[in-house]
């Protein structure tokens, strides 16, 4: 069977135990229809990058879903039905990830970042040097003006 990732972003006035009510009602769906789902995170509530439909923020989840397409087509279609569902985003894939995902790895990278001095980029790679030349190591604007008359000739 096909393997997909499937997120969900719930409105912000909802309870976490509505939100998992709703996530076990679409876990479910699947089931139902022959499918099964591997792993369920929830991300909890995040700030959004703009509006939707007047909500700044979303209880996100994550589904792993192991399922044929019309079992995702339909949890698809509830919600877009469900007024408690502002979004939803499914993608196939080619293998689900082990362990958590990236999004539940964030504190490894809050953990280096900590690491860092403050203004530090990090490595650069091979950029070279990028800051301007000494204004010293030009000739003067005299010299400068003397070579350009010398080749004008």
């Amino acid at each position: 069977m096909p393997l997909y990732e499937h997120v969900y972003l719930a409105r912000q006035d909802l309870s976490a135990q509505q939100v998992e009510e709703l996530t076990t009602q679409y876990k479910g769906v699947i089931e139902q229809m022959g499918g099964s789902v591997t792993k369920v995170e929830s991300w909890g509530v995040k700030t959004l990058t703009y509006r939707i439909n007047k909500n700044r923020k979303a209880h996100f989840t994550l589904l792993n879903i192991d399922a044929p397409a019309a079992a995702v087509t339909e949890v698809e279609r509830q919600q877009r039905i469900n007024e408690d569902v502002l979004r939803s985003l499914t993608i196939k894939v080619h293998e689900l990830e082990e362990g958590p995902s990236a999004m539940m790895r964030k504190s490894d990278r809050d953990d280096r970042d900590r690491d860092r001095r403050p203004g530090d980029r990090g490595d650069r790679g091979d950029r070279g040097d990028r800051r301007p030349r000494d204004r010293d190591s030009r000739p003067p604007r005299e010299d400068r003006n003397v070579e350009a008359t010398a080749s004008e000739e």
